[in-house]
């Protein structure tokens, strides 16, 4: 799978991302480096390798996918109004690009409408960033492409998978995903580590999209964005859409309507019944279940009898015997001194 992360370009010797980076693109005319670092990071969490066996919390959703980086700006803006950002995502779906990631905001234009509908018509995957409000309760207009037919559309989410005040509520959302203190890969080998905005939440559903394009290759890029959305976990109010993304639920869930994603096995032929034999009689445990019986029985066998004599013998006038122990004990014999090795009482 290959995603187009069209952005400020990106530190291809990052650890996050040597190696993973397939091919680059620059549209600015000043060379591959991000100058800006918010492309890096980006990038890194859409595909980036972990970072674990380093003690740093940074990993890429799908790190197995192959990173094709467009650089169309250099900094926060495109410093040319948005001129590039159309010819930007056609020349990622030419490239064959699976998925295509624009965390970039800006206004409607029919040349970027156009470039949309070119990349869609190509099957490929366009995630854009619902935008950010410059504070919280501002008035800014829809973000685009964000709000075009087609695309997913991302908002911004907290830990508790509320809206952040931060991401917008004037554009369509699709689906939420986390962009509050988001952790990201930074230029030059480092990370910041509380990274917020509605541009790192496109990314995390970025990298969920390249993992169901990869279990799924028999979906579309529409029933792509269909799956990610009918498995989040439900809408936590304006700017939220169907709420926060769900990979394991986006991956494996079973919805009606798909295309099977692969042969169903057969049952195998019913065949004759096969009991187990049965098991060898143990000689001993059939004695000592005999013993028991016959202990029980015995014991039977003197209560009833009991029950008759005893009576009898006290209507005939019968009383219980003594015995004078003195006279029936056998004599005493000596006892050994401790000090000659015998016990007293005791256990040796």
């Amino acid at each position: 799978m290959t995603v187009a992360v069209v952005d400020s370009g990106a530190d291809a010797g990052h650890p996050m991302l040597k190696g993973r980076v397939a091919d680059a693109v620059d549209l600015t005319g000043t060379g591959a480096r991000d100058c800006y670092g918010h492309g890096t990071g980006v990038a890194a969490l859409i595909a980036g390798s972990t970072l674990h066996d380093r003690r740093s919390p940074l990993g890429g959703v799908a790190p197995a996918a192959r990173l094709l980086i467009v650089k169309q700006q250099n900094g926060e803006t495109d410093d040319r109004g948005g001129d590039r950002l159309p010819a930007a995502i056609r020349r990622a779906a030419d490239l064959g690009a699976d998925v295509i990631n624009v965390s970039i905001r800006t206004a409607d234009a029919p040349a970027l409408r156009r470039a949309v509908d070119y990349a869609l018509a190509k099957n490929a995957v366009v995630v854009a960033a619902a935008g950010n409000v410059d504070r919280p309760g501002g008035s800014e207009g829809p973000a685009y492409p964000a709000s075009y037919p087609g695309v997913l559309s991302v908002g911004s989410l907290t830990a508790d998978g509320t809206r952040d005040p931060s991401s917008s509520v004037r554009s369509r959302v699709d689906v939420g995903a986390p962009g509050k203190d988001v952790p990201i890969a930074w230029p030059g080998g480092g990370w910041n580590p509380r990274a917020t905005g509605t541009s790192f939440a496109a990314a995390f559903a970025s990298g969920v999209a390249v993992l169901v394009r990869a279990r799924h290759p028999e979906l579309d890029a529409a029933q792509v964005v269909r799956r990610i959305v009918r498995t989040a976990d439900g809408t936590a109010g304006p700017g939220t859409g169907a709420g926060m993304i769900d990979p394991l639920q986006a991956v494996t869930a079973v919805l009606p309507g798909e295309p099977a994603t692969g042969p169903v096995p057969s049952r195998p032929a019913p065949g004759p019944a096969r009991f187990a034999a049965p098991a060898r009689p143990d000689a001993r445990t059939r004695t000592v279940a005999l013993a028991v019986a016959g202990g029980a029985l015995g014991l039977a066998g003197i209560a009833a009898l009991a029950g008759v004599v005893v009576p009898r013998g006290r209507a005939r006038g019968w009383r219980p015997g003594r015995v004078d122990l003195a006279v029936a004990r056998p004599p005493a014999e000596p006892v050994a001194d401790a000090a000659e090795g015998g016990t007293i009482g005791g256990r040796s």
